[in-house]
Formats: C-alpha cells, structure tokens, sequence
C-alpha cells in the first residue's frame, strides 16, 4: 500500500509492545524527579496523609471517615492529588469506600516565576468535575470554585470553598460546599498526618 492511502494500517498497529511509564512520580522529595523550582511553596504538601474527619450537610446525616491523600510530583510545574476516604463506624472500623477525588494543582506563573495564585482542577468518579481558583498565603490555601462541570446522572453541585493548612505538621482541611439546592454549607472537615514523604 501507498504511504499516502488513507486506508492503510496506521504504523502503530502492529509496533512492538511499549515499556512500562518511564518517568518517575514522586511524593517523597527524597527520591525521583528534581522539583520544578515553581513548586517551592507547596512543598510542605508533598507526601501521603492520612487521617480522621467529620462530615455532613443539611441534607444528611453527619458521619465520621479516614482518609488518604496523596500529592505528588513529576518535576514539571504542578503537583497531582489524589483523595480517597471510607466512612467509619463508632468503633471506628471501615464501614464502605466513601469520597474520591484526582486532579491537579498549578501555580499560576508570571514568566517563569510562581505567584502565590493558584488553580486546580478536581474530578470524581460521581461525575463531578470542579475548577477552583485559590491563592496560597504561607502554608495555607484557600480555594474557591470557578467552574462545576456534571454529567446529566451527577448530583447537583454548583459551588465550593476549601481551606488547607500545614499546622504543628499536619495537613488541616474544610471544606464547604452548594449542592442539591441547599447554599454553601459546611461539609467535610479532617486532620491528616503525613505517612510517607
């Protein structure tokens, strides 16, 4: 066939099989990629935290949960976050999987420079996808939404407001949210503690 037939097989089709992800992701400032000097004021949130936390709405029943965060980086200009939670009960035993969040980080850059703005971008597998715009003071951070984007089967959600914090090394969070026709309300609260990292 012609290199020039649209109908030919593309070149990848039958092209060996491909080597594992070669580049190193890391929460451990220790090991793997050297971090991307625009990261330097979030770098008291790389690392694995786990904890404890609160939760509730006006629309449910207030629970107590565990859960685990993982920020971490590549050596390019934003950090990944990865949540997950589970719901305990009065003994505190798992009871079911609970929240879960991915998404991205990225200080806003003016040249190559980081300004304490920030954005990050946070999906979840409930078909909740949220732009928040932040600004970074010290170790704290503070996100508003500027965009919810849901799929058609999604509970409403329409806006949100978090706090972090680095305090006495702990990973301190709130987090308020608008959804199902309620206003912004509080909503999640929790300490972690750094595991790894």
């Amino acid at each position: 066939m012609s290199d020039d037939n649209p109908l030919a097989p593309p070149p990848w089709l039958n092209a060996p099989p491909v080597d594992p992800y070669p580049f190193e992701e890391s929460h451990d400032l220790r090991v793997g990629p050297k971090l991307h000097p625009a990261l330097d004021g979030l770098l008291p949130y790389i690392g694995v935290w786990r904890g404890r936390g609160r939760g509730g709405y006006p629309t449910i029943e207030d629970f107590d949960f565990a859960q685990e965060i993982r920020i971490s980086h590549d050596g390019r200009p934003f950090l990944s976050y990865e949540s997950r939670a589970w719901i305990l009960d009065e003994q505190s035993r798992p009871v079911r999987p609970a929240g879960r969040e991915v998404g991205w980080w990225r200080p806003v850059l003016d040249g190559d420079r980081a300004t304490d703005e920030l954005e990050a971008l946070l999906s979840t597998p409930t078909g909740v996808m949220e732009l928040h715009i932040g600004r970074r003071k010290g170790t704290q951070i503070e996100f508003v939404t500027d965009a919810v984007v849901r799929t058609a089967t999604a509970k409403e959600v329409t806006a949100g407001h978090r706090l972090f914090g680095i305090v006495e090394g702990a990973l301190l969070y709130a987090q308020d949210l608008a959804a199902v026709g309620q206003p912004l309300s509080p909503h999640l609260s929790a300490r972690l503690i750094r595991v790894a990292g």
